[in-house]
């Protein structure tokens, strides 16, 4: 019957992953072949010392993390409760009973008052014959493990999310920074053009057309003031205070430094994702839900017995002649109960391929991400090269209309046009960078965070 059930109990899908040999974009660009991986403090690459600080404040209050925490702990009292199926239960009884007989029962052969004392030992054990109760802690075990994994996933994401917007209130200070300088310039030009007016040299539509780009740059300030605060906001519920009990100084992303990394094999991707490895934890999880439903329908035996002293008088309660006790062994076979065994067991296998899907899921939208975000990368850096050519172009046509304008050799509309082009340059510019940082933060997050070092090989350490 062993073999049999061994059989019975064996229902473990196989997940048919197709493991790439290398990213596409890093076999792309040979200065990436060898990896660069983040190390776990990874956000130190990125060198500002406030950042730094907020990550690690955050990664302490997040209340998020601190619900992640809670579940772990409630994981595994789960596994606990579940393991002790695998335990006697053992009870300890003791009761003291006065009884008096009715006196109009005619019956007066004996005393109309007695007493009976007990007290006794009872102990019940299932023998987990087919692994039913194993399996069910297999299960709670597993169930533990995804929950410290999706505590990896809360603060992976907490970390991301912090240091996103971080970079957003750097972006926003910059902005705001372009704007203000924007506007003294539109203003410098627009009294340029009124001592043009004044000198008879240009008209008054020339002053409503300057007028509007100095109250379209002042209408730009106000949503950026908006940007910064919720980004600085957002970052006081990262870490668990107020608003108000918040100072972030910020400053620029001219500032931040851009770390290099590179992902390194895809099959270390599936033991550095925590989401990929909390999906397959739940996997084995449903495995041996699987394999406990199974054994649900075969036989249970349980054995009990009792043992202790019962006596009528307390005196000889625990003599040798007021001992004893009973053993019994039981076997439960279910015949009928309504399909419910099959339903469940149903119920587990269905549940057991849904999270195979998953699992699948997991790996390759990590490839997938991993793909986008080194593209991404790429893209921005390009992006924001280019963008700094705009700038610069832009920023001497400006000057010398500018100059010009002062010199009265150069008509408004050309000096309307470059002051347009240089305020949207400037704009992008911050917008590209913002960009390209957090599409590094993407990278990062793809692989599933920081990396423990590899171990030193004996022949390397010598």
């Amino acid at each position: 019957m062993l073999p049999l059930g061994g059989c019975l109990l064996t229902d473990k899908p196989e997940p048919g992953l197709d493991i790439p040999q290398a990213y596409d974009r890093a076999s792309r660009n040979p200065a990436i072949a060898e990896a660069v991986l983040p190390p776990l403090d990874w956000w130190h690459g990125f060198r500002s010392r406030e950042l730094t600080d907020i990550i690690e404040e955050a990664r302490t209050a997040n209340l998020d993390i601190a619900a992640a925490v809670a579940r772990i702990v409630q994981a595994d009292a789960q596994s606990r409760v579940a393991g002790s199926a695998l335990l006697p239960v053992v009870d300890l009884n003791g009761s003291a009973t006065r009884s008096r007989a009715s006196q109009s029962s005619g019956d007066s052969s004996g005393p109309s008052e007695r007493n009976l004392l007990s007290a006794s030992l009872t102990a019940s054990y299932e023998i987990d014959f087919w692994g039913k109760n194993r399996s069910a802690l297999r299960a709670a075990e597993q169930a533990a493990v995804a929950s410290r994994y999706d505590r990896e996933v809360v603060g992976l994401t907490t970390v991301v999310a912090t240091a996103n917007a971080y970079f957003q209130v750097l972006a926003a200070q910059d902005r705001l920074q372009v704007a203000r300088d924007n506007l003294k310039s539109a203003d410098r030009v627009l009294n340029l053009i009124q001592q043009r007016v004044n000198a008879g040299t240009a008209s008054a539509l020339d002053t409503a057309q300057q007028e509007s780009i100095v109250y379209t740059q002042r209408a730009a300030i106000p949503p950026l003031e908006q940007i910064l605060t919720q980004n600085r906001n957002a970052l006081a519920l990262l870490m668990a205070r107020s608003p108000e009990s918040v100072r972030i100084r910020g400053g620029s992303l001219r500032a931040i430094a851009y770390p290099r990394v590179t992902p390194g094999l895809p099959s270390e991707l599936l033991a550095q994702r925590p989401d990929i490895r909390e999906a397959e934890a739940n996997l084995a999880a449903a495995n041996a839900n699987v394999e406990n439903a199974r054994a649900q329908m075969l036989p249970s035996i349980t054995l009990t017995g009792e043992g202790g002293y019962q006596s009528a008088i307390l005196k000889t309660l625990l003599r040798p002649e007021s001992a004893f006790y009973t053993a019994t062994a039981g076997l439960t076979q279910p015949i009928f109960d309504g399909l419910k065994l099959q339903g469940n067991l149903d119920a587990q296998k269905g549940r057991q391929d849904e999270l195979l899907q998953n699992y699948r899921k997991a790996v390759i939208s990590g490839f997938a991400d991993v793909e986008n975000a080194l593209d991404g990368i790429r893209q921005t850096a390009l992006r924001e090269r280019l963008q700094g050519d705009v700038v610069t172009s832009s920023r001497r046509a400006f000057e010398i209309s500018e100059q010009r304008l002062n010199q009265g050799t150069i008509d408004l509309v050309t000096v309307l046009q470059t002051q347009q082009t240089l305020y949207q340059a400037l704009d992008l510019l911050v917008q590209a960078r913002l960009a390209h940082v957090q599409a590094i933060v993407s990278l990062y997050q793809a692989l599933g965070g920081g990396w423990l070092p590899k171990p030193v090989e004996a022949a390397d350490a010598r």
